[in-house]
Formats: structure tokens, C-alpha cells, sequence
């Protein structure tokens, strides 16, 4: 599989990186045995990289899946964390919890945030910072899907990587458009940025342009690697082969329309906008005001992952 370099870091990835969120308890809940079987089946395929967070709780899988083949990949985390104290904890939770002694890739996992959010998250990004220069932590980045903040990491040579989303349609895309977030994406790679990205499918919305949506992403100039959410062996054979530029590659339908739309809750605002564009009545919700899908009714349009203002609706 093609590896090449994060910008100037001298960390090298496969184009494909696992992203390990959509097998953990927040969506596919996949058991922690079984999950690291799946993982360690895409180290032993070739798949160097790994991209997570604390808030995913996919700790213990990858720990588990290094362990069985003796495979260190290249890990990326990420963590909300606000404050020094707080991201101090979850550097030192990831490093043990991984039982590793250094963490390649640190983020703020600041999707949502704005243009102030390195001053409204100072503390935490000085940390990051800090176990940098003490070589705990490789490189430093920022995941994000405001093309604002895209554009503003470029400036900063305190930031070694970006990981926006982006995809063709523009799904969830922040503050601009699919052109002006390929412009920040540009501005950074000419800045010698590491970039990998992220929603390439649009959160699974748009799983059925799953080759256009690639090739989309893979011209993307600049950029090192795409983060595709897997959660089967057959998802980790169809992609390492796809990445590996394989043909006659017959059964992604079948392998993906296996997948059903399910809210975050714990992104849920309670708008009830995706009940309002239902047109099944498939959408009802919890005691705490949570929307959840009713897959017996659910006809998988998609009208309401679209209406979902806080891309809280996936297909996993």
C-alpha cells in the first residue's frame, strides 16, 4: 500500500488509516475481543495507521491488536480536554490505557470549535505543546471541520498536523464551502502541514458514491492518508484491496448497505429536526429528549442525516 510522509514530520503513514471510532461503544459497539481481531487483521494486511480518541473508548482493542501480532502502528488520538490538567490526563490515559511509552499524534479534538479556540483552549494546547518537546507526543494537530480554522492552522508553526473533514458534496463541511476548505487544505501542504482526512463519506451518508467519493479524496493534493471508519473483516478486506488499487472488486453494497442509520445521543441537541423531514415516522425519542431511529420503520432515505444540524446521524 502506498505510505508517504506527514509533511515535515518524518511520520509515515498508509494512504488508508483505520478509523477506529465507528467499532467502539459510541456506535458499532463491537466487543473488545472481537474488535481487536478486526484490528489486528488490518496491521497484519498492511494498514499502518490508526486514528482515535479518548472520547471513542477504543483504548483497549488496539492495545490488544498490537499485542497479537507484534505490529506498533503509527496512533493518532485526540481529546476535548479545555484545560492543562485535563489534557495532561488524557495524554497519560492513552499512553497507558495503549501501554505505550510515546504517542505519534496528538490532537484538540475541536470539530465544532471556532477561530478562538486556541486561546479558549489555551491551557490544554500548551500541554500538548509541552510533551511535545519532552518527545512523549511526535506531532502536534487540531481535527476540525471549520474551513476558518483550516485556514488559520497554516500560520502556525506550532501545529504539525490538520485533519478536516471534507468530502464531495460538502456534508458538515463549517464556515465555507468544499472549495474553500480544498484552498485551506492547499494553504497547509504548501506550508508543510501534514494532512489526513476525515468524513471522506460524509459520516456513511454517502456510502453509495463510495468510488466517486474516493476519487475525490485520493487527488486531493497535499494530503498523506484518508481515515475510513471500518467494522468487519470483510469492510478490512474490501479497502486494503481497494487502496491497493485492485480491480474487479464485486461486493461493497452488499458489504456496506449491512449498515443502518443511529444517532450519537451524546451529540443530540433535541431539535427534532430529523423528525420533522421523516417521512416514516421513524424517529422517536427518549425520556432525556434523545432522538433515536426505529430501523423497522426506517426506509434509509437519508433525509435526516441531512437535516441533523449537529451530523449526529450515521450509517454504522
Amino acid at each position: 500500500m502506498k505510505k508517504s510522509f506527514l509533511g515535515k514530520t518524518n511520520i509515515e503513514v498508509t494512504e488508508l488509516c483505520f478509523g477506529v471510532l465507528p467499532i467502539g461503544p459510541l456506535q458499532k459497539n463491537v466487543p473488545v475481543e472481537e474488535a481487536s481481531e478486526i484490528l489486528a487483521d488490518a496491521l497484519r494486511k498492511g494498514i499502518n495507521f490508526f486514528d482515535t480518541a479518548q472520547m471513542y473508548k477504543t483504548y483497549a482493542p488496539i492495545r490488544l491488536a498490537m499485542e497479537k501480532t507484534g505490529i506498533r502502528p503509527v496512533i493518532a488520538s485526540k481529546s476535548v480536554a479545555t484545560t492543562y490538567e485535563d489534557m495532561e490526563a488524557a495524554i497519560e490515559e492513552a499512553l497507558k490505557e495503549l501501554n505505550i511509552s510515546y504517542i505519534d499524534i496528538f490532537h484538540l479534538h475541536a470539530a465544532r470549535a471556532n477561530t478562538d479556540v486556541f486561546e479558549a483552549r489555551k491551557g490544554a494546547f500548551q500541554c500538548l505543546l509541552d510533551y511535545k518537546a519532552k518527545g512523549i507526543i511526535k506531532a502536534v494537530g487540531i481535527a476540525t471541520h471549520n474551513v476558518k480554522v483550516a485556514h488559520l492552522v497554516a500560520d502556525r508553526e506550532d501545529i504539525d498536523i490538520l485533519f478536516p473533514l471534507i468530502n464531495k458534496t460538502g456534508r458538515g463541511v463549517l464556515e465555507g464551502t468544499v472549495q474553500d476548505m480544498l484552498q485551506a487544505i492547499s494553504l497547509n501542504a504548501e506550508k508543510g502541514k501534514g494532512i489526513y482526512l476525515m468524513k471522506v463519506l460524509g459520516g456513511g451518508t454517502l456510502i453509495n458514491d463510495f468510488h466517486e467519493c474516493m476519487e475525490f479524496a485520493r487527488t486531493i493534493q497535499g494530503i498523506s492518508a484518508i481515515a475510513l471508519g471500518i467494522v468487519s473483516h470483510e469492510e478490512v478486506e474490501y479497502n486494503t484491496r481497494y487502496f491497493n488499487n485492485e480491480k474487479d472488486l464485486e461486493g461493497i453494497l452488499t458489504i456496506r448497505n449491512i449498515k443502518n442509520p443511529q444517532v450519537m445521543q451524546f451529540m443530540c441537541i433535541s431539535c427534532r429536526r430529523c423528525k420533522d423531514v421523516c417521512h416514516n415516522d421513524a424517529i422517536d425519542f427518549d425520556e432525556a429528549g434523545k432522538a433515536f431511529i426505529l430501523l423497522d420503520k426506517c426506509m434509509q432515505c437519508g433525509y435526516c442525516m441531512t437535516a441533523c444540524p449537529q451530523f449526529c446521524i450515521r450509517m454504522v
